[in-house]
């Protein structure tokens, strides 16, 4: 399978008012004389990756898209486009959690489109969002996969920022990912959140938590014996949590009030998971503990 990049149209930027920001940035991975490469990259506006990175070897090229200004602010558009052409392995992840801020009028977008051909692995995980009150925030993630891909990504969300007593009160939240295998969807996951929505308290929504995660691996059903280490697996905080195992999904979820413990929780079942779906231990990118 070939993966074409598309072309960041420029011409797009020319109407938006100053004050905002449009960024793109499309990669392309490919699996060449035994490595894998960051082969293409294009982008326009402050959505860029830094040099690529082997700290396991050369078959796994790690990433780090970096955002320059630091934050997301109303009326700002994000989009990242990633292929991987067939056999390539790529983990990408961001150096720091990425802020929406108060938004005015304006929403704040950010959309992903992801493309993974045969026996290539894409993993996508990034640090956190922290949704400020009064943002008006909306994320969208899609995942093509061909028959042998395999994704592994996660999402973790944090509603105002709790430390400096601010509670998400007067914002909205819109998040959207779907995951297709050969062009027929396995995966659908929404959120549509407002600050006065009586889910933010109800004991079938979010409980009065601030941090809710998803942690996602579309690689064919899991074996029994590795679904059940990662059933012996918790958040050190007691948050809620629990895991799904669909015919083509892994499914976990963390709902409490730690970021930290949200991603140490998924990281632990990555640890688990990984040598299954990508056939090599878990290797941790350094910048998660600095």
């Amino acid at each position: 399978m070939h993966i074409s990049s598309p072309l960041v149209n420029r011409a797009q930027t020319m109407d938006l008012p100053r004050s905002t920001w449009k960024a793109e940035l499309s990669l392309r991975f490919r699996h060449v004389a035994e490595r894998s490469v960051l082969a293409e990259r294009l982008h326009y506006g402050p959505l860029m990756v830094q040099k690529p990175l082997y700290p396991e070897g050369p078959n796994v090229c790690h990433a780090i898209v970096i955002h320059p200004p630091g934050g997301i602010a109303g009326g700002d558009e994000l989009s990242l486009v990633m292929g991987l052409d067939a056999g390539a392995h790529a983990l990408v992840t961001t150096p720091a959690a990425t802020k929406w801020y108060k938004a005015g009028d304006g929403v704040s977008r950010q959309d992903g489109t992801f493309t993974v051909a045969d026996g290539a692995v894409l993993e996508w995980l990034p640090l956190e969002n922290i949704v400020f009150d009064a943002a008006q925030a909306a994320m969208t993630w899609q995942v093509n996969l061909s028959h042998t891909a395999v994704f592994a990504g996660w999402e973790i969300t944090c509603l105002g920022r709790r430390a400096w007593g601010e509670t998400f009160a007067t914002g909205k939240l819109r998040q959207a990912t779907r995951i297709f295998r050969n062009d027929i969807q396995v995966w659908g996951d929404h959120v549509a959140l407002d600050g006065q929505d009586p889910l933010m308290t109800s004991i079938v929504g979010l409980r009065n938590a601030c941090v809710f995660g998803t942690m996602v691996i579309a690689a064919g059903a899991v074996p029994a014996e590795v679904l059940d280490r990662c059933r012996t697996i918790a958040p050190a905080d007691g948050a809620g949590s629990g895991v799904t195992a669909l015919p083509e999904i892994f499914a976990a979820r963390y709902l409490g009030d730690s970021a930290e413990r949200a991603k140490a929780y998924f990281a632990d079942l990555w640890a688990i998971l990984r040598p299954w779906y990508a056939k090599r231990a878990a290797h941790r990118p350094r910048l998660w503990d600095t």
